[in-house]
């Protein structure tokens, strides 16, 4: 088959399975699984070059790598350390001793075990971390850890490739000796660091001058790769050394300029390492022996979930994250393959075993996107509803004048301004991983749902003058607005909506302050385009404070009708109106003033 045809099967197949797993709930990830499988060898046969297709695409979680290094910096990296190596290193030795122990109980020789133990319990980080992305969970306490885990795991690859000379034997000459390997590696990672530091960023501006797009994109994906294959040559992972590339020029000026280069072919590759995957699953091996690849898969997952769920619990303290970080990198990883595939080179194995353990991988890949959607569904709402059960932590130790419920963005900003003026507030947060976070900066934010009568009276609402609801979620805001409004009725309440619903329905309650927290923004930038076409800073302004007069009473004129959409659009039509004649009258007024 054609290259063109090869290209329009891989495409037809994302395009048809992608939107329909996503509708179901899914995720990519399973589509592109399921994608592979149906045009691969144990499928429909439409491509039979699996190998050749699978290293290809390892492009796409070089790419991943890259991007994610350009978004940390070597201070927020130096600042994982524990839970790289700690974390990281526990999950890897206690999983892997376990996974081996089992493996040796059940026959396998030593070095088959110890291979297969460990290779098992390495996670796939491109199915991690594009299931958080997706879910915008990355920067969540869990999120971190598992990243510091994968983190870990791409390292920990190296001494088990090291590993399998000591275990077997080979037909190629016997290898070179580890202290001149281990000098080469050092060789390159310092080769590495300093490149990223005297030539990458002299070499971006350069190619910037010619102002060339192309030629930008061109010189980004060199370096990627370039960079990638250099540490692939010294038997360290690629992923790592794109990962490290991408680090280096996190602080650059070039750094979102080359996070939207690498974007679109980051995406293609990726999908496309899965649909490789998909394909690689021996299908025949899974109809020939079901009990067998089942029970294996389900033990794999279920084992590597619980050691992750007890370091998780350990680390965060708490169940649901832990659970989430059990559930997102319980699966087995893309290492897997090639592990297996040199451990049958170098006899540390058989091909049946190292085919049916490359089955079970691919297979617990599936698992992970169908175990988070469940667990969504059903577990994580749970897990809420008993943290909304337990008492909360909110004792203040005196009465101030304000409560902030939400410390999210809103939030944080009106408690900087209350603090810089030395206005004692006490902050309400219903998220526990954001409460752990704050406190990091110094901030005391106090535990609950601000909905609650008897946390607001813990929190002395009674005591208070201001009531500031900054909820990001509007039904949680509104619930404490209500129970505000019902119970502490000499509270002055200033709400935060995120739309004009909201605001209908906060308005609805009979709160007067109620902010809009985009309308003032746009507001903003609005007089300073005014301002850049001519208009001096006084009309601007004029002509700001005029529509934002107008709008507001627009907003309270039509709060009653926001039910009715005819109704909504006849005022929105007579107010469009309205507001023009008013600019028109300033105008003429300005005129003969003038």
């Amino acid at each position: 088959m054609s290259f063109l045809h090869q290209a329009l099967v891989f495409l037809g197949a994302a395009v048809v399975s992608v939107p329909l797993f996503k509708r179901l709930g899914l995720g990519s990830v399973l589509g592109y699984l399921a994608a592979g499988a149906i045009i691969g060898p144990s499928g429909a046969r439409l491509i039979g070059d699996v190998e050749n297709v699978l290293h290809f695409s390892e492009l796409g979680v070089v790419l991943l790598l890259f991007v994610i290094g350009l978004e940390l910096q070597p201070t927020r990296l130096w600042g994982m350390r524990r839970t790289v190596f700690g974390l990281g290193g526990a999950q890897v030795v206690l999983t892997g001793a376990l996974l081996a122990a089992v493996c040796w109980l059940f026959g396998l020789s030593p070095g088959a075990a110890i291979i297969a133990g460990f290779g098992l319990s390495l996670s796939s980080t491109a199915f991690a971390l594009q299931l958080l992305a997706e879910r915008n969970q990355l920067t969540t306490g869990y999120g971190r850890l598992a990243f510091g885990i994968l983190l870990f795991q791409d390292l920990a690859v190296i001494p088990l490739l090291a590993l399998l000379p000591l275990l077997g034997h080979a037909n190629a000459a016997s290898p070179e000796a580890g202290w001149l390997t281990g000098l080469k590696v050092v060789a390159v990672l310092v080769g590495v660091v300093l490149s990223g530091r005297f030539v990458m960023r002299p070499l971006f501006r350069a190619v910037a001058s010619f102002h060339s797009q192309e030629l930008f994109t061109a010189t980004a994906l060199l370096v990627v790769v370039g960079t990638a294959s250099l540490v692939n040559a010294v038997g360290l992972s690629m992923a790592l050394g794109a990962f490290l590339a991408g680090v280096l020029l996190s602080e650059s000026e070039y750094r979102h300029e080359l996070e939207a280069d690498i974007e679109p072919f980051k995406g293609l590759l990726l999908g496309l390492f899965f649909i490789a995957v998909g394909m690689s699953v021996n299908l025949g091996l899974i109809v020939a022996r079901p009990v067998l690849v089942t029970g294996l898969v389900l033990g794999l997952v279920v084992l590597k979930g619980a050691v992750l769920y007890g370091l998780g619990r350990w680390s965060l303290k708490q169940d649901e994250p832990a659970l989430s970080l059990g559930v997102v990198i319980s699966q087995g990883g893309e290492f897997a393959f090639v592990l297996f595939a040199l451990a049958v080179s170098f006899h540390v194995m058989e091909r049946e075993l190292s085919e049916l353990l490359v089955v079970v991988v691919g297979l617990s890949m599936a698992t992970t996107p169908l175990l988070y959607a469940a667990y969504e569904r059903w577990g994580r709402p749970r897990f809420r509803q008993q943290v909304a059960a337990r008492e909360y932590d909110v004792a203040p130790q005196e009465d101030h004048p304000v409560i902030v419920a939400g410390f999210g963005r809103v939030g944080q900003v009106v408690g900087r301004l209350l603090r810089a003026k030395r206005i004692g507030f006490t902050a309400i947060d219903a998220s526990p991983e954001h409460i752990d976070f704050m406190k990091r900066f110094g901030s005391q934010v106090f535990y609950g749902d601000a909905s609650r009568l008897d946390l607001l009276r813990a929190a002395r609402a009674d005591k208070a003058r201001i009531f500031v609801v900054a909820i990001d979620d509007v039904e949680a805001s509104v619930r404490t607005a209500k129970t505000v409004r019902e119970h502490f009725p000499h509270l002055v309440i200033f709400a935060r909506a995120r739309n004009r619903v909201h605001a209908y329905r906060l308005l609805d309650l009979g709160i007067e302050h109620v902010m809009r927290e985009t309308f003032s923004g746009s507001l903003e930038m609005g007089g300073e385009v005014l301002q850049s076409l001519g208009l001096t800073f006084s009309e601007s302004h004029r002509v700001m404070e005029r529509l934002r007069d107008h709008d507001e009473k627009l907003l309270r004129d039509t709060a009653r009708f926001h039910g009715d959409e005819a109704k909504l659009i006849e005022i929105a039509t007579r107010a469009r109106k309205e507001l023009e004649s008013l600019f028109e009258q300033d105008d003429a007024d300005q005129k003969k003033s003038a």
